[in-house]
């Protein structure tokens, strides 16, 4: 078996720390030892869109240095993966992106598993994360192994693949559309009657939340918790 390193993320770490958890016990219960490199730190996201070049490099070097050891860093984030797969080539000329899967790419590509000894027995509606859909192009592998949930109900998330409006420093410059957005996802997910609204990254998932928390709708919750899940 692959070794293989979790890198958590900034949010993960500092907000949900039950979704990293989430993806060592799946990974766990199909065999898989996984390492936890305390030296990790920001993958540099938010400097290189915000135009903070050399210090987005210094982290993508650390980054690098850190998992350089591993065959497969898994990681609950569609957009930090993205990060290192589609910025750190022109960053440092770094190929480690290759080696990074977020859960459901390795967990369908790697692992070649789609059921994964799940019970959730609640109705849960998903949202398509635009770095999962666009930049790592995960298509449909969440909800594969979503699907193979025991006891689980899905429903379809009407426009599900536009986006929440949150986009990091997006929903601070340009708030007002950002809002506009975030009315509408806000408002379909409502729509769905679904217990839960599942996602692959909690950045956005916070940001729908918020938005949930004052007009109403479903729970906001990571879908590797769900996986992780054996109620």
């Amino acid at each position: 078996m692959p070794r293989v390193g979790l890198f958590i993320t900034c949010v993960n770490d500092a907000l949900f720390p039950e979704t990293p958890k989430a993806v060592v016990t799946v990974l766990e219960r199909l065999g898989y030892e996984v390492d936890f490199p305390a030296a990790q730190t920001c993958c540099g996201q938010m400097h290189a869109n915000s135009g903070y070049r050399a210090d987005a490099t210094r982290l993508a070097r650390a980054f690098e240095r850190v998992f350089e050891p591993y065959d497969a860093v898994v990681t609950p984030s569609g957009s930090c993966a993205a990060m290192t797969r589609d910025q750190y080539p022109h960053l440092t000329g770094s190929t480690i992106g290759r080696r990074v899967y977020e859960l459901s790419e390795f967990l369908i590509d790697v692992a070649g598993v789609e059921d994964v000894g799940a019970r959730f027995p609640h109705t849960v509606t998903y949202h398509p994360t635009c770095h999962g859909t666009r930049a790592l192009g995960l298509g449909d592998k969440p909800l594969r192994l979503l699907r193979a949930v025991r006891d689980i109900d899905l429903v379809d998330l009407p426009a599900a693949d536009q986006c929440c409006g949150f986009g990091g420093t997006f929903a601070l410059k340009n708030s007002e559309v950002s809002s506009a957005m975030l009315a509408d996802k806000c408002r379909h997910a409502a729509g769905t009657g679904a217990e839960y609204l599942a996602a692959a990254d909690n950045s956005c998932l916070t940001h729908i939340g918020g938005g949930i928390s004052r007009s109403g709708g479903p729970r906001p919750i990571h879908y590797a918790e769900i996986l992780a899940s054996r109620a």
